[in-house]
């Protein structure tokens, strides 16, 4: 078994074709979708390229992917930051019934057994929380109380849109980065696994994405912003640290 790992991909269609391209290229015989899948200037055509994907594709639950269900069905979380909620929002806007049907009720986590791995876990965030931070500094006890209730010996988790793999109290943690939002670098970032962990990136055309971007989603909220900040350039691995961390602080 051989496993591509996608995650947080937020409605950037270009980047995510570009991606499995070189999947297929790859002959991969499971893709993990990591959650944080559609919310983003694309969300409709994310989500049918996707299901496109068919029993291949192994879908788990991110917390955009819930709070964009929750917006659809009119039951938005109020204490939902302006900066997540508007895209929430547009998001809902976008998709039909199909749609919002794909990703309810998506599992917090599923378990794989991987070439030259064995057991590995897969989750957004943790395996019981899809908003809890976990970043490549984290000290190993934050590692231990996130985890502590799962034994195996490799997790592949996301949320923090940052590439990592590094070991913490004798398991190995991998996060593959994020397909839509990267922080540290800009292209499109996924994982491959077995019989070892590959941790990719891929580029695409991110003038042409942005020209589609406008096309397709004028109305998409801090759409200037996404693409300045997503496509043509990204926050540094330092900066993006640095917030997550005084987010986790705060928890």
């Amino acid at each position: 078994m051989r496993v591509a790992v996608l995650a947080d991909i937020h409605g950037n269609l270009p980047a995510l074709e570009a991606v499995l391209r070189e999947v297929g290229a790859a002959g991969v015989d499971a893709i993990v979708l990591n959650g944080d899948l559609a919310t983003g200037p694309m969300p409709a055509e994310t989500l049918d390229r996707l299901a496109g994907l068919g029993d291949t594709a192994i879908w788990v639950r991110g917390n955009a992917d819930r709070e964009l269900v929750a917006a659809y069905d009119g039951e938005p979380n109020p204490e939902l930051p302006e900066v997540a909620r508007r895209p929430a929002e547009y998001g809902a806007s976008r998709i039909l019934r199909r749609h919002r049907d794909l990703l309810a009720d998506l599992p917090l986590s599923v378990v794989l057994e991987v070439t030259g791995l064995g057991p590995v876990r897969f989750c957004h965030a943790t395996p019981r929380a899809d908003t809890e931070i976990v970043l490549v500094d984290s000290p190993v006890e934050r590692y231990r109380n996130a985890f502590g209730e799962t034994a195996e010996p490799t997790v592949v988790l996301g949320h923090t849109h940052m590439p990592f793999d590094r070991l913490a109290d004798r398991r190995r943690f991998v996060n593959p980065g994020s397909v839509g939002m990267p922080y540290g670098g800009t292209g499109a970032y996924w994982a491959l696994l077995g019989p070892d962990v590959v941790l990719r990136r891929t580029s695409y055309d991110v003038d042409a994405a942005a020209r589609e971007f406008r096309a397709t989603a004028p109305d998409y909220p801090g759409l200037t912003e996404f693409i300045a900040e997503n496509l043509l350039a990204t926050p540094s691995d330092a900066e993006a640290l640095a917030a997550f961390g005084s987010a986790s602080s705060s928890e």
